[in-house]
């Protein structure tokens, strides 16, 4: 039995990873600072799932303290860490920027100098798509430049690709970033469009539609996003890039028009301008991925919409 780390364990994608890991039979040590970006509720019953699980171990703790990463190393030996805290969200980074300095580079930081100073297996963080910024290029591989992020939630995730590469090279840490596409589904971030167009559409608001809906997006369902990062987490690189999307992009205009027909309720839209920081589309190449993680996602937007609206209706019993 390995011991994994997993930061963000209270957040969307870190609590599913934990609970496949958890699942399995794996010892997990959870972290995360449960800070109130969103609601602490939905956070505290995550964690609360994972500890109806044996060998599960929470320090509510935040990563950009030094001393409290150390402290983790300190009480367990750590085999395999998959970091996936982060300051979410591009639009937030234009009111407090210190946020995504403070957990995505100062944090980040933290758990690389913790690896140096305790050898690990394998080390696996999450990044993002937002670091392709406005490129005329699509599908984005990974292959192409990203030294042009069009908000600051992108440029940090693109600073921590770079902090990992140099680390890697000056210490031999085996280093894996996966830069993830609009990740949806249940138990997911009331601070995304699925989330917030759900919770609008049931209560009778209007829901903001940027760009006049002339938008696209590559919609990747959790469970296919957590069997990308199992299959990362298992397969140690000395140093790659991965991206983990469906593959598929589906315009703004068809995924609300999905989400209405699993509500049974047609959404009131106010069209608006594009915001800064935002990109018209998303679409990842995922042949790398496929090749040298297996990484094969299954489940398209319908049966993710669907499945979400089920879960959103059962928690918030509506």
């Amino acid at each position: 039995m390995k011991t994994y780390l997993v930061t963000g364990a209270a957040g969307f994608i870190g609590f599913h990873v934990a609970q496949a890991l958890l699942e399995r039979g794996e010892r997990v040590v959870g972290f995360d600072e449960m800070n109130e970006y969103y609601d602490l509720k939905l956070k505290k019953d995550r964690v609360a799932r994972l500890f109806t699980r044996d060998n599960f171990t929470f320090y509510e703790e935040d990563l950009a303290d030094a001393e409290a990463v150390e402290g983790v190393f300190a009480d367990h030996k750590i085999d395999i860490i998959a970091n996936l805290a982060a300051q979410a969200g591009v639009r937030y980074s234009l009111i407090d920027p210190h946020a995504y300095v403070r957990s995505n580079l100062k944090g980040f930081m933290n758990l690389l100098e913790a690896a140096r100073r305790h050898p690990v297996e394998n080390f696996v963080y999450a990044s993002s798509s937002s670091v392709y910024g406005k490129t005329s290029r699509s599908p984005f591989k990974e292959s192409q430049r990203v030294d042009a992020p069009v908000s600051l939630y992108a440029a940090t995730k693109r600073a921590g690709e770079l902090m990992a590469h140099s680390y890697h090279h000056i210490f031999k840490i085996p280093l894996t970033g996966l830069r993830l596409f609009t990740v949806y589904g249940p138990w997911g971030r009331p601070d995304m469009a699925l989330f917030i167009f759900t919770k609008a559409i049931m209560e009778g608001s209007p829901i903001k539609v940027f760009n006049h809906g002339k938008m696209r997006r590559d919609f990747t369902y959790i469970d296919d996003i957590v069997a990308g990062i199992l299959a990362s987490l298992a397969n140690p690189f000395e140093y790659e890039i991965f991206n983990l999307g469906n593959s598929t992009t589906v315009p703004l205009m068809d995924f609300i028009a999905t989400l209405e027909e699993y509500l049974g309720v047609d959404a009131e839209k106010e069209f608006l301008p594009l915001q800064p920081g935002d990109v018209v589309e998303t679409a990842a190449d995922i042949t790398k991925a496929r090749e040298m993680l297996g990484f094969d996602p299954k489940i398209d937007i319908k049966e993710g919409i669907k499945r979400f609206v089920e879960w959103y209706r059962e928690y918030y019993g509506v």
